[in-house]
């Protein structure tokens, strides 16, 4: 692939060799340490507990978790693009990622203590995940400014997609040591595997699940260290942090006011911006889904969990081959042309119909899991979502890395962060509001198509090679 050319001349560390694949192999570590945080208590284990046991009702959680959520991704949205640019201004990101990276690790071990009748358990749990984002998100950010100088442009697609896959694993054998060793139901005090839970983890008190807070924080202190110790740094300008704050600050002000410069990296960011906060609101709500719709419990979205992860591991892998092979855009474009096809799917099912008017068999208690025809097509659509949604995101790191000027790739993927979060209360606000207007799930799910074809429409105006 070639080159994105620039106004800027190419620096004297990027014109130099590559660090070695160890230093590579140790960057990669990065995200297999932090997904357990998206994994475990954004997604499958922490956030159902939240709702359905520590918080009043699980309305009422799902709701307090919403505008921890929202809460956080504000304080992103406004952060990430000026701390971006300050990291550019000064030079070193790993100083960077230990800080935020030691947040997100001490908030998440906090989510121990939040325990059933625990005074001030909801209060604990909410200020303690609102920590732990912003200190996952900012750290990506440094981390993800750190690509381009560990390999050559034509290998970014490929560095990213082994990253998410990396990531997805991390994520994958986090959730397994949870739900088989850890976690268990309160009714049969069995894990997933049928085990007892170690160290003695009471499922009355929901033990196992406020773990995966502490065995988070352990698993990024762990396996972060291949990165700190082994991945070189960029190095220091020798400006002092009001220096560079100062510079950071200009430079990002001028990117702003010079954005008819950077066309393709602003319709990319807006396209970034309104596709993801679909993809959000589609994990959101894809569990909801089935136990409304199917009625499934801890167990059915406990696998359902397992294979998806597996299925986005395959995609971000060979997505990142796809990427270099074929460019970034048409792997983002063909994703969001599989979410547009699953979407509509989706719409066409219910318990007892599949593709609209088809009649089924509705699941019936004791049938076993995933018995019935319209829960089996759900199940695969559900795990076609996870093979795109993995490139898709390689893709687009990858894609901006080959879009942002030299020099400044902090800086713009502080404004990559910012376009992945500064709506995303929108497509979630946008889904309820249909649902509640229309009574029924499926409406609700309606909305997201039209995400990701409006940002798909904005995607094919970008030009990457300017």
């Amino acid at each position: 692939m070639t080159a994105v050319t620039t106004d800027a001349p190419p620096e004297p560390s990027l014109a130099a060799a590559y660090p070695p694949r160890r230093s590579v192999v140790a960057w990669l570590f990065f995200d297999w340490a932090c997904q357990p945080f998206f994994t475990l208590i954004t997604t499958f284990v922490f956030a159902p507990y939240f709702a359905a046991r520590l918080a009043a009702n699980p309305a009422e959680g799902q709701a307090l978790w919403g505008y921890a959520t929202g809460l956080a991704g504000l304080t992103i949205a406004l952060a990430s693009p000026v701390l971006g640019a300050i990291a550019d201004a000064s030079g070193p990101k790993k100083p960077w990622i230990a800080a935020f990276g030691a947040m997100m690790a001490l908030a998440s071990a906090a989510l121990w203590w939040a325990a059933p009748g625990v005074p001030f358990a909801v209060p604990l749990a909410l200020v303690a995940f609102a920590i732990g984002t912003i200190g996952a998100e900012f750290a990506t950010v440094f981390n993800n400014s750190m690509m381009p100088r560990l390999v050559p442009p034509e290998k970014l697609g490929r560095l990213s997609g082994t990253g998410w896959a990396t990531g997805y694993v991390g994520g994958l054998i986090s959730l397994v040591v949870t739900l088989g060793f850890l976690a268990a139901s309160p009714e049969t005090g069995r894990t997933l595997l049928g085990l007892v839970p170690l160290f003695g983890l009471d499922p009355a008190t929901a033990a196992g699940d406020r773990a995966a807070g502490p065995l988070t924080a352990l698993w990024f202190v762990v396996f972060v260290m291949p990165m700190f110790l082994l991945t070189p740094d960029v190095p220091a300008t020798g400006a002092s942090l009001r220096e560079a704050a100062g510079r950071g600050v200009r430079a990002l002000a001028d990117t702003i006011a010079h954005a008819r410069r950077h066309g393709s990296v602003m319709r990319f960011l807006l396209a970034n911006m309104v596709y993801q906060d679909g993809l959000v609101a589609l994990f959101a709500f894809g569990g909801i889904y089935a136990a409304g719709v199917f009625g499934w419990g801890t167990i059915e979205i406990g696998i359902f969990g397992i294979l998806l992860t597996i299925t986005g591991t395959i995609g971000a892998f060979v997505g990142g081959r796809l990427d270099d092979a074929i460019g970034s855009k048409p792997v983002i474009l063909g994703a969001l042309s599989v979410l547009i096809a699953c979407c509509i799917g989706i719409l066409s099912l219910s318990s007892d119909r599949i593709l609209f008017i088809v009649p089924a068999e509705p699941p019936q208690p004791g049938d076993g899991l995933y018995a019935s025809l319209p829960e089996k097509v759900y199940l695969g659509l559900g795990l076609l979502i996870g093979l795109v949604a993995g490139p898709m995101q390689a893709a687009s790191r990858s894609l901006l890395v080959r879009l942002a000027p030299q020099g400044r790739a902090g800086e713009f993927f502080g404004l990559f962060a910012l376009s992945g979060k500064v709506t995303s209360f929108l497509a979630p606000t946008m889904v309820a509001i249909a649902t509640q207007a229309s009574g029924t799930q499926t409406a609700g799910l309606a909305v997201l198509v039209l995400f990701f074809g409006t940002g798909a429409l904005i995607l094919i105006g970008v030009n990457q090679r300017t």
